[in-house]
Protein backbone atom coordinates (compact mmCIF):
# COMPACT_ATOMS: atom_id res chain seq x y z
CA UNK A 1 0.00 0.00 0.00
CA UNK A 2 1.57 3.21 -1.11
CA UNK A 3 0.99 5.33 1.42
CA UNK A 4 0.67 8.39 -0.36
CA UNK A 5 -2.08 7.52 -2.97
CA UNK A 6 -3.40 5.41 -0.18
CA UNK A 7 -3.65 8.00 2.72
CA UNK A 8 -6.53 9.80 0.86
CA UNK A 9 -8.17 6.59 0.29
CA UNK A 10 -8.20 5.37 3.91
CA UNK A 11 -9.06 8.52 5.49
CA UNK A 12 -12.00 8.70 3.14
CA UNK A 13 -12.69 5.05 4.71
CA UNK A 14 -12.21 6.03 7.88
CA UNK A 15 -14.69 9.07 7.99
CA UNK A 16 -17.19 6.95 6.66
CA UNK A 17 -16.40 4.10 9.71
CA UNK A 18 -17.08 6.99 12.00
CA UNK A 19 -20.86 7.79 10.82
CA UNK A 20 -23.31 6.85 12.66
CA UNK A 21 -25.08 6.11 9.12
CA UNK A 22 -24.73 2.05 9.37
CA UNK A 23 -25.19 1.58 6.08
CA UNK A 24 -22.24 4.03 5.31
CA UNK A 25 -20.69 2.31 8.85
CA UNK A 26 -20.97 -1.13 7.61
CA UNK A 27 -19.30 -1.02 4.40
CA UNK A 28 -16.42 0.98 5.32
CA UNK A 29 -15.81 -1.63 8.80
CA UNK A 30 -15.10 -4.19 6.55
CA UNK A 31 -12.85 -2.05 4.08
CA UNK A 32 -10.91 -1.65 7.03
CA UNK A 33 -10.59 -5.20 7.74
CA UNK A 34 -9.34 -5.96 4.34
CA UNK A 35 -6.88 -3.98 4.87
CA UNK A 36 -5.72 -4.67 8.45
CA UNK A 37 -3.00 -7.15 6.57
CA UNK A 38 -1.54 -4.87 3.50
CA UNK A 39 1.79 -3.53 3.62
CA UNK A 40 1.23 0.68 4.29
CA UNK A 41 -1.53 0.51 5.91
CA UNK A 42 -0.46 1.21 9.41
CA UNK A 43 2.13 3.52 8.43
CA UNK A 44 -0.74 5.20 6.89
CA UNK A 45 -2.45 5.33 10.08
CA UNK A 46 0.11 6.86 11.63
CA UNK A 47 0.06 9.41 8.84
CA UNK A 48 -3.63 10.25 9.93
CA UNK A 49 -3.38 10.18 13.95
CA UNK A 50 -0.60 12.18 14.21
CA UNK A 51 -1.64 15.17 11.14
CA UNK A 52 -3.64 17.59 13.96
CA UNK A 53 -5.86 19.43 11.20
CA UNK A 54 -7.94 16.25 10.64
CA UNK A 55 -11.22 15.37 12.50
CA UNK A 56 -10.73 14.34 16.19
CA UNK A 57 -13.03 10.95 15.38
CA UNK A 58 -10.74 10.28 12.40
CA UNK A 59 -8.07 10.26 14.13
CA UNK A 60 -9.40 8.62 17.06
CA UNK A 61 -10.48 5.79 14.94
CA UNK A 62 -7.49 5.44 13.13
CA UNK A 63 -5.37 5.22 16.19
CA UNK A 64 -7.53 2.75 17.60
CA UNK A 65 -6.94 0.14 14.00
CA UNK A 66 -3.51 0.91 15.13
CA UNK A 67 -3.61 0.01 18.39
CA UNK A 68 -5.89 -3.51 17.74
CA UNK A 69 -2.98 -4.08 14.95
CA UNK A 70 -0.23 -4.56 17.29
CA UNK A 71 -1.98 -7.19 19.23
CA UNK A 72 -2.53 -8.83 16.07
CA UNK A 73 0.46 -8.27 13.26
CA UNK A 74 3.46 -7.27 15.17
CA UNK A 75 4.78 -10.26 16.41
CA UNK A 76 7.03 -11.63 14.66
CA UNK A 77 5.80 -15.39 14.38
CA UNK A 78 2.11 -13.54 13.51
CA UNK A 79 0.17 -14.55 10.70
CA UNK A 80 0.32 -11.65 7.71
CA UNK A 81 3.05 -10.41 10.43
CA UNK A 82 4.26 -6.62 9.49
CA UNK A 83 7.75 -6.28 8.36
CA UNK A 84 10.90 -4.92 10.03
CA UNK A 85 11.51 -2.62 8.25
CA UNK A 86 7.64 -1.18 8.40
CA UNK A 87 7.88 -1.70 12.14
CA UNK A 88 11.36 0.04 12.49
CA UNK A 89 9.36 2.88 10.28
CA UNK A 90 6.75 2.44 12.84
CA UNK A 91 8.56 2.92 16.07
CA UNK A 92 10.48 6.21 14.93
CA UNK A 93 6.95 7.71 13.94
CA UNK A 94 5.43 7.05 16.90
CA UNK A 95 8.13 9.17 18.82
CA UNK A 96 9.19 11.61 16.71
CA UNK A 97 7.07 14.35 18.50
CA UNK A 98 4.83 14.57 21.92
CA UNK A 99 2.97 17.23 20.71
CA UNK A 100 -0.81 15.72 20.53
CA UNK A 101 -2.95 17.96 21.60
CA UNK A 102 -6.49 15.77 22.70
CA UNK A 103 -6.18 14.35 25.49
CA UNK A 104 -7.71 11.32 24.80
CA UNK A 105 -5.81 10.49 21.81
CA UNK A 106 -2.23 11.43 23.50
CA UNK A 107 -3.63 8.30 26.46
CA UNK A 108 -4.31 6.30 23.46
CA UNK A 109 -1.07 6.88 21.72
CA UNK A 110 0.82 6.29 25.26
CA UNK A 111 -1.25 2.93 25.58
CA UNK A 112 0.07 1.84 21.76
CA UNK A 113 3.58 3.03 22.41
CA UNK A 114 3.68 0.78 25.37
CA UNK A 115 2.29 -2.11 23.67
CA UNK A 116 5.09 -1.76 20.91
CA UNK A 117 7.76 -1.36 24.04
CA UNK A 118 6.19 -4.74 25.77
CA UNK A 119 7.64 -6.32 22.51
CA UNK A 120 10.52 -4.55 21.34
CA UNK A 121 12.06 -2.69 24.30
CA UNK A 122 14.70 -2.33 24.72
CA UNK A 123 16.22 -4.80 22.73
CA UNK A 124 14.97 -3.75 19.19
CA UNK A 125 13.70 -0.19 20.45
CA UNK A 126 16.54 0.62 22.46
CA UNK A 127 15.96 4.99 21.71
CA UNK A 128 12.50 4.71 23.29
CA UNK A 129 13.61 5.41 26.97
CA UNK A 130 16.53 7.79 26.20
CA UNK A 131 13.99 9.67 23.94
CA UNK A 132 11.36 10.08 26.70
CA UNK A 133 13.79 11.07 29.44
CA UNK A 134 14.94 13.43 27.25
CA UNK A 135 11.54 14.48 25.91
CA UNK A 136 10.23 14.92 29.96
CA UNK A 137 12.58 17.84 30.34
CA UNK A 138 11.69 19.79 27.61
CA UNK A 139 10.52 23.80 28.38
CA UNK A 140 7.61 23.04 26.23
CA UNK A 141 4.74 22.12 28.71
CA UNK A 142 2.51 20.06 26.14
CA UNK A 143 5.93 18.03 25.38
CA UNK A 144 6.83 17.77 28.19
CA UNK A 145 2.99 16.18 30.00
CA UNK A 146 2.67 14.16 27.04
CA UNK A 147 6.08 12.70 27.06
CA UNK A 148 5.25 12.10 31.18
CA UNK A 149 2.20 10.50 30.18
CA UNK A 150 4.00 8.07 27.47
CA UNK A 151 6.56 7.02 30.07
CA UNK A 152 4.33 6.19 32.74
CA UNK A 153 2.34 3.73 30.55
CA UNK A 154 5.72 2.26 29.17
CA UNK A 155 6.90 2.09 33.19
CA UNK A 156 3.33 0.54 33.90
CA UNK A 157 3.63 -2.15 31.23
CA UNK A 158 7.10 -2.94 31.29
CA UNK A 159 6.61 -3.40 35.51
CA UNK A 160 3.88 -5.90 34.52
CA UNK A 161 6.17 -8.60 32.76
CA UNK A 162 6.63 -11.70 34.31
CA UNK A 163 9.57 -13.94 32.94
CA UNK A 164 12.65 -13.62 34.83
CA UNK A 165 14.52 -12.29 32.23
CA UNK A 166 11.94 -9.27 31.76
CA UNK A 167 11.77 -8.77 35.44
CA UNK A 168 15.69 -8.56 35.03
CA UNK A 169 15.66 -6.30 32.11
CA UNK A 170 13.01 -4.41 34.33
CA UNK A 171 15.23 -3.59 37.35
CA UNK A 172 18.32 -2.52 35.02
CA UNK A 173 15.64 -0.11 34.13
CA UNK A 174 14.89 0.81 36.94
CA UNK A 175 18.17 1.43 38.54
CA UNK A 176 19.12 3.26 36.15
CA UNK A 177 16.20 5.90 36.00
CA UNK A 178 14.76 5.81 39.64
CA UNK A 179 17.19 8.71 40.93
CA UNK A 180 16.05 10.63 37.72
CA UNK A 181 12.29 9.83 38.22
CA UNK A 182 12.76 11.43 41.99
CA UNK A 183 14.47 14.43 40.83
CA UNK A 184 11.63 15.33 38.36
CA UNK A 185 8.92 13.98 40.83
CA UNK A 186 10.50 16.75 43.40
CA UNK A 187 10.61 19.07 40.80
CA UNK A 188 7.26 19.27 39.61
CA UNK A 189 5.67 18.58 43.31
CA UNK A 190 7.74 21.41 44.80
CA UNK A 191 6.56 23.72 41.70
CA UNK A 192 2.90 22.95 42.12
CA UNK A 193 3.16 23.68 46.15
CA UNK A 194 4.69 27.13 45.64
CA UNK A 195 2.44 27.78 42.61
CA UNK A 196 -0.82 26.76 44.74
CA UNK A 197 0.00 28.97 47.77
CA UNK A 198 0.45 31.96 45.23
CA UNK A 199 -2.82 31.47 43.39
CA UNK A 200 -0.81 30.41 40.27
CA UNK A 201 -3.24 29.10 37.39
CA UNK A 202 -0.50 26.96 36.12
CA UNK A 203 -0.43 24.48 39.61
CA UNK A 204 -3.35 22.21 38.04
CA UNK A 205 -0.57 21.12 34.68
CA UNK A 206 2.12 21.08 37.79
CA UNK A 207 -0.24 18.87 39.64
CA UNK A 208 -0.70 16.37 36.30
CA UNK A 209 3.25 16.18 36.40
CA UNK A 210 3.44 15.32 39.78
CA UNK A 211 0.96 12.89 39.53
CA UNK A 212 1.95 11.42 36.55
CA UNK A 213 5.89 11.05 38.08
CA UNK A 214 4.79 9.65 41.06
CA UNK A 215 3.08 6.88 39.61
CA UNK A 216 6.32 6.39 37.51
CA UNK A 217 8.08 6.32 40.45
CA UNK A 218 5.31 3.75 42.10
CA UNK A 219 6.30 1.09 39.57
CA UNK A 220 9.61 1.54 39.34
CA UNK A 221 10.23 1.38 43.11
CA UNK A 222 7.83 -1.22 43.85
CA UNK A 223 8.91 -4.20 40.99
CA UNK A 224 12.31 -2.72 39.80
CA UNK A 225 14.41 -3.57 42.91
CA UNK A 226 14.98 -7.20 44.42
CA UNK A 227 16.04 -6.12 47.50
CA UNK A 228 14.93 -2.46 47.51
CA UNK A 229 15.92 -1.97 51.39
CA UNK A 230 19.25 -2.18 50.07
CA UNK A 231 19.20 1.00 47.77
CA UNK A 232 19.64 4.24 49.45
CA UNK A 233 17.72 6.37 47.47
CA UNK A 234 14.50 3.91 47.08
CA UNK A 235 14.27 4.26 51.15
CA UNK A 236 14.84 8.17 51.02
CA UNK A 237 12.02 8.30 48.17
CA UNK A 238 9.92 6.00 50.85
CA UNK A 239 10.52 8.32 53.57
CA UNK A 240 10.19 11.12 51.72
CA UNK A 241 6.29 10.22 50.98
CA UNK A 242 5.40 10.61 54.51
CA UNK A 243 6.45 14.33 54.18
CA UNK A 244 5.13 15.23 51.16
CA UNK A 245 1.74 13.06 52.12
CA UNK A 246 1.32 15.87 55.23
CA UNK A 247 2.21 18.50 52.86
CA UNK A 248 -0.46 17.60 50.48
CA UNK A 249 -2.95 16.84 53.38
CA UNK A 250 -2.53 20.34 54.91
CA UNK A 251 -2.62 21.67 50.92
CA UNK A 252 -6.00 19.91 50.75
CA UNK A 253 -7.34 21.24 53.75
CA UNK A 254 -6.36 24.88 52.47
CA UNK A 255 -7.85 24.74 49.02
CA UNK A 256 -11.35 25.38 48.13
CA UNK A 257 -13.43 22.36 47.03
CA UNK A 258 -14.19 24.53 43.81
CA UNK A 259 -11.03 24.66 42.85
CA UNK A 260 -9.68 22.97 39.94
CA UNK A 261 -6.63 20.62 42.00
CA UNK A 262 -9.41 19.95 44.77
CA UNK A 263 -9.95 16.61 42.67
CA UNK A 264 -6.47 15.89 41.67
CA UNK A 265 -4.82 16.35 45.23
CA UNK A 266 -7.45 13.93 46.65
CA UNK A 267 -6.06 11.82 43.79
CA UNK A 268 -2.67 11.82 44.62
CA UNK A 269 -2.81 11.80 48.01
CA UNK A 270 -4.37 8.03 47.41
CA UNK A 271 -1.31 7.55 44.93
CA UNK A 272 1.24 8.11 47.73
CA UNK A 273 -0.39 5.40 50.11
CA UNK A 274 -0.82 3.52 47.00
CA UNK A 275 3.61 3.14 47.20
CA UNK A 276 2.97 2.05 50.60
CA UNK A 277 0.54 -0.53 50.42
CA UNK A 278 2.47 -1.72 47.49
CA UNK A 279 5.37 -1.73 48.42
CA UNK A 280 4.46 -3.59 51.46
CA UNK A 281 2.62 -6.07 49.81
CA UNK A 282 5.38 -7.01 47.62
CA UNK A 283 8.18 -6.35 49.99
CA UNK A 284 7.03 -6.98 53.66
CA UNK A 285 10.93 -7.16 54.75
CA UNK A 286 11.89 -4.54 53.30
CA UNK A 287 9.13 -2.10 54.71
CA UNK A 288 10.50 -3.38 58.19
CA UNK A 289 12.61 0.12 58.47
CA UNK A 290 8.55 1.94 57.34
CA UNK A 291 6.59 -0.06 60.02
CA UNK A 292 6.96 2.66 62.83
CA UNK A 293 6.40 5.31 60.68
CA UNK A 294 3.45 3.92 58.99
CA UNK A 295 1.71 2.86 62.09
CA UNK A 296 2.57 6.24 63.77
CA UNK A 297 1.22 8.40 60.55
CA UNK A 298 -2.17 6.09 59.97
CA UNK A 299 -3.02 6.40 63.80
CA UNK A 300 -1.96 9.67 64.11
CA UNK A 301 -4.79 10.60 61.36
CA UNK A 302 -7.47 7.99 61.54
CA UNK A 303 -7.73 7.82 65.61
CA UNK A 304 -6.77 10.97 67.52
CA UNK A 305 -7.41 14.21 66.94
CA UNK A 306 -4.70 15.21 64.20
CA UNK A 307 -6.87 14.14 61.41
CA UNK A 308 -10.10 16.49 62.27
CA UNK A 309 -10.75 18.68 59.18
CA UNK A 310 -7.63 17.09 57.04
CA UNK A 311 -8.40 13.40 56.47
CA UNK A 312 -11.72 12.24 53.60
CA UNK A 313 -12.95 8.79 53.23
CA UNK A 314 -10.94 7.15 51.08
CA UNK A 315 -8.01 8.18 52.34
CA UNK A 316 -9.19 7.10 56.21
CA UNK A 317 -9.99 3.81 54.40
CA UNK A 318 -5.81 3.55 52.85
CA UNK A 319 -4.54 4.02 56.30
CA UNK A 320 -6.65 1.59 57.75
CA UNK A 321 -6.02 -0.94 54.79
CA UNK A 322 -2.27 -0.04 55.69
CA UNK A 323 -2.89 -1.01 59.66
CA UNK A 324 -4.64 -3.92 58.61
CA UNK A 325 -1.82 -5.15 56.57
CA UNK A 326 1.24 -4.95 58.95
CA UNK A 327 -1.27 -6.21 61.95
CA UNK A 328 -2.20 -9.37 59.70
CA UNK A 329 1.47 -9.72 57.55
CA UNK A 330 2.40 -12.95 57.97
CA UNK A 331 6.20 -11.74 57.41
CA UNK A 332 5.96 -10.24 60.60
CA UNK A 333 4.30 -13.34 62.78
CA UNK A 334 6.85 -15.36 64.62
CA UNK A 335 7.10 -19.06 64.51
CA UNK A 336 5.65 -20.65 67.63
CA UNK A 337 8.97 -21.31 68.53
CA UNK A 338 10.69 -18.49 68.10
CA UNK A 339 14.15 -19.47 67.53
CA UNK A 340 13.11 -20.66 63.97
CA UNK A 341 11.84 -17.11 62.93
CA UNK A 342 13.98 -14.91 61.09
CA UNK A 343 15.71 -12.17 62.50
CA UNK A 344 13.79 -9.88 60.28
CA UNK A 345 10.61 -10.91 61.48
CA UNK A 346 11.59 -10.68 65.23
CA UNK A 347 12.76 -7.51 64.56
CA UNK A 348 9.31 -6.40 62.96
CA UNK A 349 7.23 -8.20 65.66
CA UNK A 350 9.09 -6.05 68.12
CA UNK A 351 7.85 -2.92 66.27
CA UNK A 352 4.77 -3.82 66.53
CA UNK A 353 5.03 -5.08 70.25
CA UNK A 354 5.84 -1.76 71.58
CA UNK A 355 3.71 0.26 69.27
CA UNK A 356 0.66 -1.49 70.20
CA UNK A 357 0.66 -0.86 74.17
CA UNK A 358 -2.35 -1.18 76.21
CA UNK A 359 -3.08 2.80 75.21
CA UNK A 360 -3.16 2.56 71.94
CA UNK A 361 -5.26 -0.36 71.64
CA UNK A 362 -7.81 1.00 73.62
CA UNK A 363 -8.00 4.36 71.76
CA UNK A 364 -7.80 2.38 68.58
CA UNK A 365 -10.99 -0.19 69.66
CA UNK A 366 -12.99 2.85 70.94
CA UNK A 367 -12.59 4.98 68.09
CA UNK A 368 -13.23 2.24 65.93
CA UNK A 369 -16.66 1.08 67.69
CA UNK A 370 -17.65 4.50 69.27
CA UNK A 371 -17.00 6.46 65.86
CA UNK A 372 -16.49 4.37 63.15
CA UNK A 373 -19.24 1.91 63.88
CA UNK A 374 -21.84 4.73 63.68
CA UNK A 375 -24.36 4.15 61.38
CA UNK A 376 -24.24 7.62 59.68
CA UNK A 377 -26.86 9.86 58.55
CA UNK A 378 -26.84 9.20 55.42
CA UNK A 379 -27.36 5.56 55.65
CA UNK A 380 -29.73 5.95 58.18
CA UNK A 381 -32.07 8.20 55.03
CA UNK A 382 -31.21 5.01 53.11
CA UNK A 383 -33.15 2.96 55.70
CA UNK A 384 -35.85 5.35 55.36
CA UNK A 385 -35.93 5.71 51.72
CA UNK A 386 -34.63 2.72 50.36
CA UNK A 387 -35.23 -0.07 52.58
CA UNK A 388 -34.20 -2.99 50.42
CA UNK A 389 -30.98 -1.27 49.23
CA UNK A 390 -29.83 -0.53 52.73
CA UNK A 391 -30.80 -4.17 53.59
CA UNK A 392 -28.58 -5.97 51.18
CA UNK A 393 -25.60 -3.50 51.26
CA UNK A 394 -23.80 -6.55 52.37
CA UNK A 395 -19.59 -5.90 53.21
CA UNK A 396 -18.67 -8.64 49.99
CA UNK A 397 -15.20 -9.37 48.24
CA UNK A 398 -12.26 -7.10 48.53
CA UNK A 399 -15.25 -4.17 49.57
CA UNK A 400 -13.27 -3.44 52.37
CA UNK A 401 -10.19 -1.95 50.52
CA UNK A 402 -12.27 0.74 49.22
CA UNK A 403 -15.31 1.11 51.55
CA UNK A 404 -15.15 2.67 55.09
CA UNK A 405 -17.43 0.51 56.75
CA UNK A 406 -16.54 -3.16 55.89
CA UNK A 407 -13.25 -1.58 56.14
CA UNK A 408 -13.42 -0.51 59.38
CA UNK A 409 -15.23 -3.73 60.46
CA UNK A 410 -11.99 -5.75 58.88
CA UNK A 411 -9.46 -3.38 60.34
CA UNK A 412 -11.76 -4.37 64.01
CA UNK A 413 -11.95 -7.69 63.45
CA UNK A 414 -7.96 -8.29 62.85
CA UNK A 415 -6.75 -6.20 65.57
CA UNK A 416 -9.19 -8.01 68.03
CA UNK A 417 -8.26 -11.43 67.16
CA UNK A 418 -4.40 -10.30 66.99
CA UNK A 419 -4.77 -8.64 70.75
CA UNK A 420 -8.11 -9.97 72.14
CA UNK A 421 -6.52 -10.19 75.47
CA UNK A 422 -5.55 -6.70 75.92
CA UNK A 423 -9.68 -5.71 74.22
CA UNK A 424 -12.02 -8.43 75.06
CA UNK A 425 -12.41 -6.18 78.94
CA UNK A 426 -12.48 -3.11 77.17
CA UNK A 427 -15.27 -4.92 74.85
CA UNK A 428 -16.97 -5.96 77.80
CA UNK A 429 -17.03 -2.69 79.77
CA UNK A 430 -18.46 -0.75 76.75
CA UNK A 431 -21.39 -3.75 76.75
CA UNK A 432 -21.78 -3.15 80.47
CA UNK A 433 -22.72 1.11 80.07
CA UNK A 434 -25.69 -0.30 77.88
CA UNK A 435 -27.01 -2.36 79.96
CA UNK A 436 -31.04 -2.65 79.90
CA UNK A 437 -33.50 -0.98 76.91
CA UNK A 438 -32.46 2.95 75.59
CA UNK A 439 -34.96 5.45 75.99
CA UNK A 440 -36.43 5.71 72.15
CA UNK A 441 -36.05 9.06 72.62
CA UNK A 442 -32.41 8.92 72.50
CA UNK A 443 -31.43 8.75 69.36
CA UNK A 444 -27.55 8.65 69.93
CA UNK A 445 -27.74 5.95 72.45
CA UNK A 446 -29.91 3.93 70.01
CA UNK A 447 -27.04 4.56 67.20
CA UNK A 448 -24.25 3.90 69.83
CA UNK A 449 -25.96 0.62 71.09
CA UNK A 450 -26.07 -0.56 67.88
CA UNK A 451 -22.62 -0.20 67.40
CA UNK A 452 -21.42 -1.87 70.42
CA UNK A 453 -23.45 -4.67 69.53
CA UNK A 454 -21.88 -4.78 65.99
CA UNK A 455 -18.70 -5.23 67.81
CA UNK A 456 -20.03 -7.97 69.69
CA UNK A 457 -21.61 -9.80 66.45
CA UNK A 458 -18.31 -9.33 64.67
CA UNK A 459 -15.88 -10.73 67.96
CA UNK A 460 -18.21 -13.60 68.78
CA UNK A 461 -15.79 -16.41 68.45
CA UNK A 462 -13.04 -14.29 70.31
CA UNK A 463 -15.74 -13.68 73.08
CA UNK A 464 -16.58 -17.45 73.80
CA UNK A 465 -15.15 -17.57 76.65
CA UNK A 466 -15.70 -14.24 78.20
CA UNK A 467 -19.82 -13.50 77.59
CA UNK A 468 -22.48 -15.84 78.53
CA UNK A 469 -24.52 -15.26 75.55
CA UNK A 470 -27.86 -17.27 76.86
CA UNK A 471 -27.75 -15.21 80.01
CA UNK A 472 -27.87 -11.99 78.30
CA UNK A 473 -30.10 -13.34 76.12
CA UNK A 474 -32.52 -14.23 78.53
CA UNK A 475 -31.51 -10.85 80.65
CA UNK A 476 -31.77 -7.97 78.08
CA UNK A 477 -31.92 -9.19 74.16
CA UNK A 478 -34.91 -10.78 74.63
CA UNK A 479 -36.75 -7.86 75.47
CA UNK A 480 -35.50 -5.74 73.70
CA UNK A 481 -36.57 -7.64 70.46
CA UNK A 482 -40.07 -6.94 71.85
CA UNK A 483 -40.41 -3.41 72.37
CA UNK A 484 -42.37 -2.28 69.55
CA UNK A 485 -41.83 1.60 68.93
CA UNK A 486 -40.41 1.91 65.57
CA UNK A 487 -37.73 4.45 67.02
CA UNK A 488 -36.81 1.17 68.12
CA UNK A 489 -36.44 -0.93 65.11
CA UNK A 490 -32.29 -0.16 64.92
CA UNK A 491 -32.02 -2.08 67.76
CA UNK A 492 -34.20 -4.99 66.63
CA UNK A 493 -32.81 -5.50 63.61
CA UNK A 494 -29.03 -5.29 64.91
CA UNK A 495 -30.02 -8.43 67.62
CA UNK A 496 -31.55 -9.97 65.06
CA UNK A 497 -28.39 -9.84 63.30
CA UNK A 498 -26.04 -10.47 66.61
CA UNK A 499 -28.21 -13.81 67.36
CA UNK A 500 -27.45 -14.74 64.11
CA UNK A 501 -23.82 -14.31 64.89
CA UNK A 502 -23.89 -15.78 68.00
CA UNK A 503 -26.37 -18.79 67.21
CA UNK A 504 -23.39 -21.14 65.85
CA UNK A 505 -21.17 -20.01 68.41
CA UNK A 506 -22.85 -20.70 72.16
CA UNK A 507 -26.86 -20.47 72.15
CA UNK A 508 -28.79 -23.42 74.26
CA UNK A 509 -31.13 -25.09 72.03
CA UNK A 510 -34.11 -24.90 75.36
CA UNK A 511 -34.07 -21.17 74.59
CA UNK A 512 -35.07 -21.56 71.30
CA UNK A 513 -38.84 -21.41 71.82
CA UNK A 514 -38.43 -18.71 72.91
CA UNK A 515 -36.24 -17.10 70.10
CA UNK A 516 -38.54 -18.46 67.53
CA UNK A 517 -41.57 -17.31 69.14
CA UNK A 518 -40.11 -13.40 68.84
CA UNK A 519 -39.19 -14.21 65.41
CA UNK A 520 -42.63 -14.72 65.03
CA UNK A 521 -44.06 -11.63 65.98
CA UNK A 522 -40.96 -9.69 64.56
CA UNK A 523 -42.51 -11.02 60.93
CA UNK A 524 -44.99 -8.52 61.11
CA UNK A 525 -42.47 -6.04 62.26
CA UNK A 526 -43.59 -3.05 60.39
CA UNK A 527 -40.01 -1.75 59.27
CA UNK A 528 -38.99 -3.39 56.11
CA UNK A 529 -35.19 -3.52 57.50
CA UNK A 530 -36.00 -5.23 60.28
CA UNK A 531 -38.17 -7.89 58.45
CA UNK A 532 -35.14 -8.16 55.73
CA UNK A 533 -32.96 -8.73 58.41
CA UNK A 534 -34.51 -11.52 59.66
CA UNK A 535 -34.70 -13.80 56.51
CA UNK A 536 -31.23 -13.20 55.71
CA UNK A 537 -29.54 -14.15 59.17
CA UNK A 538 -28.79 -17.92 59.70
CA UNK A 539 -31.38 -18.12 62.31
CA UNK A 540 -33.64 -20.07 60.30
CA UNK A 541 -30.60 -22.76 59.51
CA UNK A 542 -30.51 -23.42 63.31
CA UNK A 543 -34.11 -23.21 64.48
CA UNK A 544 -34.69 -26.05 61.53
CA UNK A 545 -31.97 -28.46 63.28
Amino acid sequence: MDINSASTVVLQTLTQAASQDTTVLKPAEEQLKRWETQPGFYSTLLNIFTNHALDINVRWLAVLYFKNGIDRYWRRIAPHALSEEEKSSLRAGLIANFNEPVNQIATQIGVLIAKVARLDCPRHWPELIPTLLESVKAQDDLRQHRALLTFYHVTKTLSSKKLVADKKLFQDLATGIHSFACSLWNHHTDTFLQQICTGDTGAIHSLERTLLSLKVLRKLTVHGFMEPHKNLEVMEFLNAVFERLKQFLECRRQVNQENTCSEKLEKTIILFTKVLLDFLDYHPFSFISLIQRSLEFAVSYVFTGAGEGVVFERFIVQCMNLIKMIVKNDAYKPAKNTEESKPETMEAHKIKIYFFNYSTLTEICRRLVSHYFLLTPEELSMWEEDPEGFAVEEAAGDSYKYSLRPCTEVLFLDIFHEYSQTLTPVLLEMVQNLHGPTNVDNTVGLVVKDAVYNAIGLAAYELFDSVDFDQWFNSQLLAELQVTDIRYKLIRRRVIWLIGQWISVKFKSELRPMLYEAILNLMQDQDRVVCFQIVSTEIFDFLGD
